[in-house]
């Protein structure tokens, strides 16, 4: 069927045809509300949303997310197919073909729903489009009803220029168990890597006056603490340590200074990603009070 359809971006006249889509319960990420919220913020864009024409009926939809003041979509946000398609999987892969690489298909779910048959069947047409590495995200979230983690005694937090954060980023790559920043590395170089965060994260809605490198007393630097924002309000946007500083639980000192700023911002709900295979990452946000709530599934 693949092969008779006509791919294409959205027109402004698709509009009323794409919400009655994105209105129907899936598992996706996006809905009709969301929708028009993220097209006025720019985050979605007519250009950035693909469609599938099997004559004049829609087959299928891609709606890909970026920056709002970023230059290319980079991670999809839903796939639908009309009813009538009996296998959807080789539409959504040339639907996912349209975007060029680096992109990312992120479900967001709960573990109970990790083998939905809707799940699997996109994750399939994510691979068959080249997003070969997958990658099981714990989603985390601290409470105002919780008390704040102990403050770190031993470091010394400082806000830092972009150069030097971008050399702190550089640092803390090697050896990261991140499955994100090690596929980066491995596509364009730690530098690379490091400067493409860095212009990432300032396009995070949250403040970059927040961020902070860490220090011990001697001066050294222990590594990297960035209390951030996405649309969805307070979040870790990154916690990580320089690797010969590795072993010395760290990473809660920075957690914790992270929160502590954020909260002191008026944060009530903090939330926070990190890679299931990240086992010293899980077990400092589950000691430090962060309580795992959901699951993201990435293709990449």
């Amino acid at each position: 069927m693949e092969a008779s359809l006509l791919f294409r971006t959205m027109a402004e006249s698709d509009l009323d045809l794409v919400l009655t889509c994105l209105s129907e319960p899936s598992v996706n990420t996006t809905t009709d509300a969301r929708f028009l919220d993220h097209l006025a913020a720019h985050s979605y864009r007519h250009e950035w949303t693909w469609l599938a024409f099997d004559g004049d009926s829609l087959a299928g939809l891609a709606v890909w997310w970026g920056f709002p003041a970023g230059d290319r979509p980079l991670a999809l946000d839903a796939l639908w197919a009309a009813p009538a398609v009996a296998d959807p999987v080789p539409m959504w892969a040339e639907l996912i073909r349209q975007v060029p690489k680096p992109a990312e298909y992120h479900i967001f779910t709960i573990p109970e729903s990790r083998d939905d048959p809707e799940i699997v069947l996109r994750l399939r047409a994510a691979a068959d489009a080249g997003l070969t590495t997958f990658n099981e995200r714990f989603r985390y979230e601290w409470t105002s009803a919780t008390p704040l983690p102990d403050r770190s005694a031993r470091l010394r937090f400082a806000p830092a220029t972009d150069d030097e954060f971008a050399d702190a980023f550089e640092r803390v790559s090697v050896g990261s168990l991140d499955v994100a920043t090690r596929e980066g590395v491995a596509r364009q170089g730690a530098r690379a890597q490091a400067l493409e965060d860095l212009e990432d994260y300032k396009m995070m809605p949250g403040p970059r006056e927040l961020w902070r490198l860490a220090f011990d007393f001697s001066g050294k630097l222990v590594g990297v603490a960035l209390p951030s924002a996405n649309a969805g309000g307070p979040v870790v946007g990154y916690v990580a340590v320089v690797p010969e500083q590795r072993g010395h639980g760290y990473a809660a000192d920075l957690l914790a200074e992270t929160t502590w700023i954020l909260a002191a911002g008026g944060a009530t709900v903090i939330r926070a990603d990190t890679d299931s295979t990240n086992t010293p990452m899980v077990a400092t946000f589950e000691r430090l009070g962060y309580r795992r709530f959901a699951l993201r599934l990435v293709a990449s």
